[in-house]
């Protein structure tokens, strides 16, 4: 039976942070360097707990030359080559350890993300991405990834309820990506009428996930791309701040010159270009 959840639920640009007293100079001095270590894959990761989205306009192999630099991890979209892997981890050896392999569920997906992690070695994550983190069918192919890459750290997502974070992560996750239609482009909610208010999904999912030692990542993408939503999303999880990147430095091949003018693609991970 139908069942409406009369509590109240709150988004992020619902709330702001509250000042309390510091003993900082600057803010140059805050320190967002972070350790985790995860659950089901033992590994430990030390670095900014800011991520580039898995989207082929934001988590390419470009983008991630230049976020390992400043300790940052990038998701790489699932499109790319066997060869391009190849050439990418020749070329930039120092990336790999800041980068996920980032995969569908279907069985050439399975087959292509094999490929990539037997030939480069030094990627030790694994990013799972589906429109639809409840269904049986995802359920199932996280164990099989998680069999078939027992020290692997997996990302898995997108779901936005405490009890499905607490499957995913007993089948075999390290990371739940949290967050149904929150983005300013994304047309989920518009197209489907599923989401979440975001924020208390994050609140939810995050007291689910600690209570199993594991770790979630909010998905969360603002319009305009400032920095200060930043600053609330990383107080509960980590986060991927898609917009930050979107019309960064790395991203102008996804420029198209027309009269003169630089036009600019951005669009939601499942969406034609417009």
């Amino acid at each position: 039976m139908p069942h409406i959840d009369n509590d109240i639920k709150l988004d992020f640009k619902d709330v702001l942070l509250r000042p309390k007293r510091s003993t900082l100079k600057s803010r140059s001095e805050v320190d967002l360097m972070r350790s985790f270590i995860f659950r089901n894959s033992k590994q430990t990761y030390t670095g900014i707990p800011i991520i580039a989205a898995n989207m082929d306009t934001v988590g390419t192999f470009e983008m991630a030359k230049v976020l390992c630099k400043f300790s940052l991890f990038t998701t790489i979209h699932k499109h790319y080559s066997l060869d391009q892997w190849k050439a990418f981890a020749a070329e930039n050896p120092e990336c790999l350890l800041n980068v996920a392999a980032s995969s569908g569920t279907g069985p050439s997906d399975f087959e292509q993300l094999e490929q990539i992690l037997e030939t480069v070695p030094q990627v030790r994550y694994i990013c799972l991405d589906v429109a639809n983190g409840y269904s049986e069918h995802f359920v199932q192919f996280l164990k099989d990834v998680r069999k078939r890459f027992p020290d692997h750290t997996i990302i898995a997502g997108n779901v936005v309820t405490g009890e499905m974070v607490e499957e995913l992560i007993l089948s075999g996750a390290d990371i739940i990506k949290v967050g149904i239609g929150p983005g300013s482009v994304c047309t989920t909610r518009k197209k489907t009428g599923v989401g979440y208010p975001q924020l208390s999904a994050v609140m939810e999912c995050a007291d689910a996930a600690h209570g199993l030692n594991g770790h979630i990542i909010s998905v969360r993408r603002p319009s305009p791309p400032l920095p200060g939503p930043v600053g609330k999303w990383m107080t509960g999880a980590l986060t991927m701040p898609e917009p930050l990147w979107s019309s960064a430095y790395p991203l102008f091949l996804n420029y198209n010159s027309h009269h003169s003018c630089l036009w600019l693609y951005w669009r939601g991970l499942k969406e034609l270009e417009s």
